[in-house]
């Protein structure tokens, strides 16, 4: 904030100004504090910085979930990784968009309004061109998709889409419906051109080529979550109840596990001639003294170094140190 000025010194300046000595052009020159920020009005940016991390987190966990939901589908290595999280306009991304393509409407409530899903025509020829039997490396020539060519990517887009449920889960439960699919970006005018939208672009990459599939999630469709889209709210699970739960299921689920505990006082190498030829009464002579401690193994683990005694009528081993096996072979 800035400085308040004395009534002196407003008097100084003032004196200053009517003398010539200070320009009118010269104050504030020095005022760091007074930037100015050019501001579009015609494409506000209503998504912050926060909500564009959390949708790049959560389709980043999409972009793995489908490459599986594809590469099931096509019985092709495929590999989809997320590009771009940006904020534009619906009319901007409409010009972005090639004619024909594939573009796929659905809802996703809670969320209000439609989402698009387009599907590169390069991606979705390469696609069908497998699922008819080729084997997706011939080149592909951009041609007008049949009502086949629609029915076939409807259902894979269809999948696709579902899989959103998923990614999703630690944001709000939703619950995707397809809507329909159309060939001809437009005349889908579902949006005011300049309504803003995120628009996220997955790279996809099948048979060492490299193609773009993009998802449109207008604001007004989130804008009633927003507060959700923060990843401190997101990732955090604020019920204490239940992680309490949780943990007591694990730990009544572990206490259930019996393993076997030994404790071994020492080894010692006979021959069998020597084995058969014990009795009763014989006495083996052992590699450890008595007063040395002895190794306790946990399911066949090395775990605990004790000390061999009676403990009441019974013969038992009191803990001494732990082993740090696995310390050691770090270490090392």
């Amino acid at each position: 904030m800035a400085d308040v000025l004395s009534q002196n010194e407003i008097d100084a300046l003032l004196s200053a100004l009517s003398t010539g000595e200070l320009e009118p052009d010269e104050l504030g020159k020095d005022d760091e504090n007074h930037k100015v920020k050019l501001y579009d009005f015609k494409s506000p940016q209503k998504f912050s910085k926060e909500h564009i991390r959390t949708l790049e987190l959560v389709h980043d966990n999409y972009a793995r979930i489908i490459s599986n939901y594809l590469t099931g589908q096509t019985r092709q290595n495929i590999k989809v990784k997320i590009e771009t999280v940006e904020q534009i306009t619906y009319e901007e991304f409409i010009h972005s968009v090639q004619n024909p393509t594939i573009i796929t409407m659905f809802r996703m409530p809670p969320l209000s309004g439609s989402i698009i899903f387009e599907t590169n025509p390069q991606f979705s020829l390469q696609v069908i061109d497998i699922l008819l039997g080729g084997d997706g490396t011939r080149k592909v020539q951009t041609k007008e998709f049949s009502d086949i060519d629609k029915n076939i990517m409807k259902q894979i887009t269809s999948g696709m889409i579902n899989n959103l449920k998923l990614a999703w889960e630690s944001i709000l439960d939703v619950e995707p419906e397809v809507e329909g699919i159309e060939t001809n970006p437009s005349i889908n005018q579902t949006l005011a051109p300049n309504d803003p939208v995120a628009l996220i672009t997955f790279s996809v990459e099948m048979n060492k080529r490299s193609t773009f599939i993009n998802m449109c999630i207008p604001y007004l469709s989130i804008e009633k979550i927003l507060d959700r889209l923060v990843v401190q709210y997101a990732f955090q699970n604020t019920d204490e109840k239940l992680i309490a739960e949780s943990r007591q299921k694990i730990e009544d689920g572990i206490n259930k596990v019996d393993v076997d505990v030994i404790a071994e006082l020492g080894s010692t190498n006979l021959t069998v001639d020597e084995f058969l030829k014990l009795t009763k009464g014989d006495v083996i002579k052992l590699n450890n003294r008595s007063s040395s401690p002895i190794k306790v193994y946990v399911g066949n683990e090395e775990c605990y170094y004790a000390k061999p005694g009676i403990i009441g009528k019974s013969t038992g081993v009191m803990i001494l140190d732990i082993t740090d096996k696995e310390v050691n072979g770090y270490e090392q």
